[in-house]
């Protein structure tokens, strides 16, 4: 009877599940992608509000939330007024047009910027000043500190900057993102900048009706924008614009400033490029460059003290809407801040190091190959040395067995120690081909150079694929021994860039697995050679099989749930926006699928909606590192899938992007992913739960002892290291001849 009675009630759950598949899904179940990044943004805006973090890293924070609000402004709101022009009446999968979207936005963003100069003001700089970092205001300083200031002024500035006459009939156009000093002087008609200035000789334009005239005073880019100034503080400093400002009567003697304002414009980055009609991909991507310097522009931000004469001028001459003025109770672009957090003897107000380590397995004495062969390895970055990675492919340029290097290039470093490893290969001999991404947002001009110089090595450089952005992470190398051709791979989350690796949480899977090598070479070559990819048998990769791949896997664990067994998927990703994958969430959800999403930007899912997503959880890691790994977990009954990709569930990823998802299959490998991927799930200290309205909220500590996550991952990192060292001191290692 107890039995039947269990028989029956699972019956009867498993209906009620099949029922509510069986019903439409909302219409509002998708939130707006632009208002989840810039929910994105506020919680790293918490960062710098957060008291229990040293000064310097509060200012950091304050840093990053600028340099990523400017980011945003090119691209979402350029790209945003581009649509509004196209097709207003377009809508977004959450039932937005553009114009919507740009007033939400634009909302939104006057929001973070008012709490950003409001903890500038009240508790950094404050708390700045008292660590003996104080800004120095030159109307009230002292003697020494006013010396100082005025002889750097003389020495640095007054040579360098040089001002410029203009009107709203001849205005220059100016480079995004550069900072000008916008001057308003006293009419004078007897002067050249009067004439300049005051254009034609008609009635409308005569002197008589004329209040003032007005200048420009570029920055420019040559002179650093944080200038010490010796004086009573420990360190003290003036900002660029500020010292102008200040002596800015001496760029125009015998006349009167009126007033003088700091601005800056933020140009649309969002220009498409067609291919289809540039004859040369390399030439294309440096008009493109060119043209991105002088495009509309989308924001433009101004000394909050500004007269409305001033702010009216410059809102004309750039034709700009008054949502996208932003007056700035402060110093505009702080930015300026991180150099602040590099100034050297502050140690005590800046996070405690965590210096990474080598992975245990990795021996400095033995070769990589070696290692490699020996099983898989996992390394967990940045707790993990990224220097093994460097260090295999160092190694594969010096190695005569070494034939052939094959690697995609998305962003590297500034001096590339990967770069400059490849082509020491190629000069050597070896066939070294390398995929270099020319469309890597905001890199463009950093690898359109790098390209350049490795052809030059000898170098075979392809320029990634026709429409599509190649984004995979991979290296291949092809090492002749006894036994025959071995192919040892990386495969990452991230990219080839020793400098963001100590600074970006990513992983690295080093491996000599034969049928990912045949896969990996066949993905290689179908790149190369413009052709249409081999079937794969391990690997996926975007645009062909990848975003089938992700919909199969979460279809397996719906019908498991919707038979009675135990469905479960786990993900880790920068960002869910693809309305697809996430109606495949909600459906999983509805029948019974338990799924938890560790999602660090945008997500457009809702999750915790009765009836729709009551087994979704989303959670959004913010801490002193970048989240940037991407790792999926599978339950398949027991026989857990794990993953690492290059993609995100985004439709430009999984639709316009050349991407590579990888199996883990090496169960220590598997063991330690699973185990990553858990601890963030434990995390009470900065850890954000997601609401079903997409607001998020610090996540409940409770009775519990605190746990943060990446405090965890680097302590295990250290412990298994500090195991690693004793046991490797304490074993007898007899030199060998030729060792």
């Amino acid at each position: 009877m107890a039995k039947t009675a269990k028989k029956k009630k699972q019956g009867s759950k498993l209906s009620a599940r099949q029922a509510r598949m069986d019903r439409p899904l909302p219409e509002d179940r998708f939130l707006n992608r632009e208002l989840s990044w810039l929910a994105f943004n506020q919680r790293v805006l918490a960062q710098a509000a957060d008291g229990t973090l040293p000064i310097l890293e509060r200012a950091k924070f304050l840093a990053i939330t600028s340099s990523n609000l400017d980011e945003f402004m090119m691209v979402r709101v350029g790209g945003l007024k581009i649509l509004h022009q196209r097709n207003p009446t377009q809508r977004d999968p959450a039932g937005m047009v553009a114009l919507e979207q740009l007033q939400a936005v634009a909302k939104k963003g006057h929001e973070i910027v008012s709490r950003q100069y409001q903890l500038l003001r009240d508790e950094v700089q404050p708390k700045l000043e008292a660590a003996g970092i104080a800004q120095v205001d030159l109307t009230q300083a002292s003697e020494s500190e006013h010396v100082a200031a005025t002889a750097r002024f003389w020495r640095d500035v007054f040579p360098v900057l040089s001002p410029q006459a203009v009107s709203a009939d001849s205005f220059p156009l100016l480079q995004g993102l550069g900072l000008h000093l916008f001057v308003r002087l006293k009419l004078d008609p007897e002067t050249r900048l009067g004439k300049a200035s005051g254009g034609s000789d008609s009635d409308d334009d005569s002197p008589a009706e004329q209040t003032s005239e007005y200048a420009l005073i570029p920055m420019g880019r040559s002179l650093p924008r944080v200038l010490p100034i010796s004086g009573d503080k420990r360190h003290g400093y003036v900002l660029l614009e500020r010292l102008t400002a200040h002596f800015v009567n001496e760029f125009f003697p015998g006349r009167e400033v009126v007033e003088c304002v700091p601005f800056r414009l933020t140009r649309n980055a969002d220009i498409e490029f067609r291919e289809d009609a540039a004859s040369d991909l390399l030439g294309g991507m440096e008009e493109i460059l060119e043209n991105r310097r002088y495009a509309r522009p989308v924001r433009l931000e101004y000394g909050a003290s500004a007269s409305e004469e001033a702010v009216e001028f410059l809102q004309k001459v750039h034709q700009l809407h008054a949502e996208d003025l932003y007056p700035i109770d402060g110093p505009i672009d702080l930015s300026f801040l991180f150099a602040l957090h590099g100034e050297e003897g502050f140690d005590q107000h800046r996070d405690e190091v965590w210096p990474a380590k080598p992975h245990p397995r990795i021996d400095p004495e033995e070769p990589m190959f070696a290692t490699i062969a020996a099983g898989d390895l996992l390394l967990v970055h940045p707790y993990d040395r990224f220097d093994s990675v460097v260090r295999l492919i160092e190694e594969a340029a010096a190695d005569p067995d070494v034939l052939a290097i094959k690697q995609v290039l998305y962003r590297t470093s500034k001096n590339s120690p990967v770069v400059a490893a490849l082509e020491r290969a190629a000069e050597r001999g070896k066939y070294v081909t390398a995929i270099v991404e020319l469309k890597a947002r905001f890199d463009e001009a950093r690898n359109i150079e790098w390209a350049k110089e490795m052809e030059r090595a000898g170098v075979q450089v392809i320029y990634g694929i026709h429409g599509l952005k190649t984004h995979a992470k991979v290296c291949i190398i092809v090492r002749r021994e006894p036994q025959g051709i071995v192919r040892y791979m990386h495969f990452g989350t991230g990219n080839y860039n020793e400098a963001t690796a100590k600074l970006y949480s990513d992983i690295s899977l080093l491996t000599c697995d034969e049928v990912l090598g045949r896969d990996a070479t066949n993905f290689f070559n179908a790149i190369t050679g413009a052709s249409q990819p081999r079937a794969l048998e391990e690997l996926a990769a975007a645009p062909t099989t990848m975003r089938r791949r992700f919909l199969d896997l979460i279809e397996e664990e719906t019908q498991r749930s919707l038979q009675g067994g135990r469905g479960q998927i786990t993900a880790k990703l920068n960002a869910l926006v693809d309305p697809e994958v996430i109606d495949a969430l909600y459906r999983a959800s509805r029948a019974g699928v338990k799924i938890r999403l560790n999602v660090r930007g945008q997500c457009c899912l809702r999750p915790g909606v009765k009836g729709l997503s009551d087994s979704i959880e989303v959670i959004s890691i913010i801490d002193r590192f970048l989240e940037h790994a991407r790792i999926f977990c599978f339950h398949q009954d027991g026989d857990e899938k794990l993953l690492i990709g290059s993609a995100d569930w985004m439709t430009r990823n999984l639709d316009r992007r050349v991407e590579l998802l990888v199996p883990v299959a090496d169960r220590k490998c598997c063991d330690r992913l699973k185990e990553v991927l858990e601890t963030y799930f434990q995390d009470n200290t900065n850890c954000w739960q997601m609401m079903p309205d997409g607001e998020y909220r610090q996540k409940d500590r409770g009775d519990e002892p605190p746990l943060r996550s990446q405090r965890v991952l680097y302590d295990r990192v250290v412990n298994t290291w500090k195991k690693a060292e004793s046991s490797r001191r304490a074993t007898f290692r007899p030199i060998s001849a030729g060792s």
